[in-house]
């Protein structure tokens, strides 16, 4: 999905006439609503209280520990980001690919590359967004298929039930109450705990 001209855009750059560059570059590209932080000191926070769609940070001749303190906003803020940097070497873009960094751009403070890197920023995003949900759910499937097999060993060995029998059980319990079967079969487990 292409960056919304309404979006909220926050700038991160100590240097106004850098700042000015992305500024007017996201203007012409008809986005109007751009902030500016040019005093790295409480980032976080700052960044956190302006609640920004997407972020660009835009460094000249970033140190080790300027990165990392960007790293660590990339990680805990889940927004695009896009860095600028003038100059970089492959550990610091391999770092910010670990951050969530979504477009690393080395030598590329153009006005004119701001809205074709901004579409790229956000789409990346969304995509690996997407991949970690799948993810997520993913894993809560296999923990939940853990948690109802556990439940019909549990069943079948307290009740002489088949392992069909023990689930055909659960299921109809799950319909019953209207509860998802992994909730039953978690009650289950619970309860034969507190019972030992």
């Amino acid at each position: 999905m292409p960056a919304e001209p309404f979006f909220k855009i926050v700038i991160v750059d100590e240097s106004p006439i850098r700042a000015a560059i992305l500024e007017e570059g996201l203007r012409e590209a008809g986005f109007t609503s751009v902030e500016r932080i040019g005093d790295m000191h409480n980032l976080l926070a700052r960044i956190y209280a302006l609640d920004p769609d997407v972020i660009l940070i835009d460094l000249e001749n970033p140190s080790r520990d300027v990165l990392e303190q960007m790293f660590q906003v990339s990680r805990a803020v889940k927004r695009p980001i896009a860095m600028f940097v003038d100059q970089s070497d492959s550990a610091s873009i391999q770092a910010s690919v670990d951050a969530g960094v979504s477009a690393y751009i080395v030598d590329g403070l153009k006005k004119e590359r701001i809205k074709p890197v901004l579409d790229l920023c956000i789409s990346r995003f969304n995509a690996f967004a997407r991949l970690q949900n799948e993810l997520e759910k993913t894993k809560s499937a296999l923990e939940e298929r853990k948690v109802i097999d556990r439940a019909k060993g549990l069943l079948m060995k307290l009740k002489g039930l088949s392992e069909d029998e023990a689930y055909v059980l659960m299921r109809s319990t799950a319909m019953r109450e209207k509860k998802r079967i992994g909730e039953i079969a978690q009650s289950i487990i619970t309860a034969s705990e507190i019972l030992k």
